[in-house]
């Protein structure tokens, strides 16, 4: 049952709807302080009382039953203790017979969201600098999915600009169709760095460069053949990556989607008197918001960023009418959207509202950062399978008679790569370690894999027992695994309000932590029937949450490691 509506249809506080007290009601941090509380001091204004005061009155006169087992006020909250035995026979009877479906929910049925993410640029190596906004962006495609939000994830390439035409100076000057077919993204990045190279010798390179965009632009057959040769090679390399990290996109409308599309944005501008010329360049002045003005045209009537972004927004909303545009992108374009987010409100897009940057933090590895033009890059895909090998050698050495270890190795080491850059909050910057991210003791991916295989043994172990709702005495163990089995439906939907898939992970590894203090501390293939089967009902709840929970990360159980 919903035990927050219950609680706050029964409290009957005449000043607040049922409604607005069920999202004041939050989880206590420890279970020995009750179910549920209600912090009472948001209720001081509302009341015009102290929240001490509040909390005492509301206990006094609150009737508790064989649902709501005790109410008490502490410090100025109300806390609430459900009857133990009703909550664990209800919640495990529905995390057994909702399975897959368990933590998900209705609640964005009719709702649009587009999410922008991974973004990878044409022609260019998808290394690990991507590898934040591809895991942060899938996971919240599958988060938004599971709450019944209609999702269309973008990856709005980057296939627009005058890298295009340095890559077909280089290609004609140092390369060939057979030399790009054959080494694909390793030949075009090499020829990048080396255009880099020599374009600091001759600055007439860049001149040239300049000029073969162009007739990208103008739709020159040759050019725009070279063209199109490079954007498949990378889609076919890069999709390689997005199988193994089980990302999938439904729009690949890049920045070139988007030529004919920007002039009626800046024609729209003018009408409506945003855009001034400054120094040549067509601009819209955001200094009255505390921000620089914000580049539409360059002098020479060649468009930015901010063109493309403002147009593909428009064109977004147009086609899909969402609810929530999301962008998932580094905190360094902070500015980048605030500005083009200014600029729609301005431009009278009341929807603009609903845009939102999804910052997060830069990944690295130990040894620094990264540069395309200079060639030092660290491909992702090195970085996965180095972690596979890594993963491969430790099951080799912990469990050499492990069935089907090369499948085994690619769910760990894949899975500790994506949990790795989901782990802390987003925003963080990340260091990326081997060492850590495979650990199978700390904090990290192939420990709650380890917890789904331990389940999976004591299943094997104890499938006779049937679990008919029957709830012995619970011990603590116990109520603190089952305590975290509630809580993860308003987990996965705290993690879609803020846009934070990191909720789901540490969820994932409290639930892991608490189901191996109950392991060691309760025996499962007990004689007594009703005790083995309520146990091993626990057992099969969290294999079944801590699925659910990686399959929305975007990572695979294993059955045995």
């Amino acid at each position: 049952m919903d035990y927050k509506k219950y609680i706050a249809e029964k409290l009957n506080l005449k000043e607040l709807t049922a409604e607005e007290v069920c999202s004041y009601l939050e989880i206590p941090p420890e279970n020995d302080m009750g179910d549920y509380a209600l912090p009472c001091f948001r209720l001081s204004k509302i009341l015009r009382r102290p929240p001490v005061k509040i909390a005492q009155d509301l206990a006094a006169s609150f009737n508790c039953d064989e649902i709501i087992s005790e109410c008490s006020a502490v410090n100025g909250y109300l806390n609430f203790k459900v009857n133990r035995k009703g909550f664990a026979g209800t919640l495990l009877n529905k995390i057994l017979e909702e399975n897959e479906n368990y933590g998900s929910s209705d609640c964005g049925k009719g709702k649009t969201v587009c999410i922008d993410y991974s973004s990878i640029n044409i022609a260019k190596p998808f290394h690990i600098g991507h590898l934040s906004t591809t895991v942060i962006g899938g996971a919240l495609c599958k988060i938004f999915r599971f709450l019944g939000y209609k999702v269309v994830g973008i990856n709005h390439l980057g296939d627009y600009g005058t890298q295009f035409g340095k890559l077909i100076v280089a290609f004609k000057k140092w390369s060939s169709v057979e030399a790009v077919e054959k080494d694909r993204l390793k030949e075009l990045t090499r020829i990048y760095v080396k255009f880099h190279e020599e374009a600091e010798k001759d600055p007439s390179l860049d001149d040239l460069a300049r000029e073969y965009f162009r007739l990208i632009e103008n739709g020159d057959e040759e050019s725009n053949r070279l063209f199109n040769l490079f954007k498949k090679i990378t889609l076919e390399e890069v999709e390689k990556i997005y199988k193994m990290l089980h990302v999938t996109f439904d729009s690949y409308a890049g920045e070139s989607f988007y030529n004919d599309k920007m002039q009626p944005i800046v024609d729209e501008l003018k009408e409506k008197g945003l855009l001034k010329i400054s120094d040549g360049a067509s601009v819209v002045d955001l200094e009255p918001y505390g921000m620089p003005p914000c580049l539409i045209l360059k002098s020479d009537g060649s468009t930015l960023y901010a063109t493309r972004d403002i147009a593909a927004a428009v064109y977004r909303k147009n086609t899909y009418d969402f609810y929530k545009c999301l962008y998932v992108v580094a905190y360094q374009q902070n500015l980048h959207f605030k500005q083009i987010f200014k600029v729609l409100e301005l431009m009278g897009k009341e929807w603009a509202k609903d845009l939102v940057h999804v910052a997060y933090g830069m990944v690295s590895l130990e040894d620094g950062a990264m540069s395309t033009r200079k060639g030092k890059v660290v491909l992702l895909e090195d970085v996965i399978n180095k972690t596979i090998e890594k993963a491969l050698a430790v099951i080799e050495e912990k469990n050499p008679s492990l069935p089907d270890k090369e499948n085994t190795a690619r769910a760990v080491g894949t899975g500790a790569v994506i949990f790795g850059a989901l782990c802390n909050n987003k925003i963080k910057d990340i260091v990326f370690s081997y060492d850590r991210v495979l650990n199978f003791d700390g904090e990290t991916c192939p420990y709650v894999q380890y917890t789904v295989a331990r389940c999976n043994s004591v299943i094997a172990k104890c499938e006779k027992a049937e679990f008919t709702g029957e709830v012995p005495e619970i011990g603590a163990e116990e109520y603190a695994v089952i305590a975290e089995l509630g809580k993860f439906g308003d987990v996965v939907k705290a993690a879609a309000e803020k846009y934070e898939p990191s909720y789901i992970t540490r969820y994932a590894l409290d639930l892991a932590s608490a189901f191996n203090k109950f392991y060691i501390a309760c025996k499962i293939a007990v004689e007594d029937d009703m005790l083995r089967a309520f146990r091993l009902a626990i057992v099969k709840s969290v294999k079944i949450t801590l699925t659910n929970a990686l399959t929305l990360l975007g990572i695979e159980t294993v059955e045995q490691m």
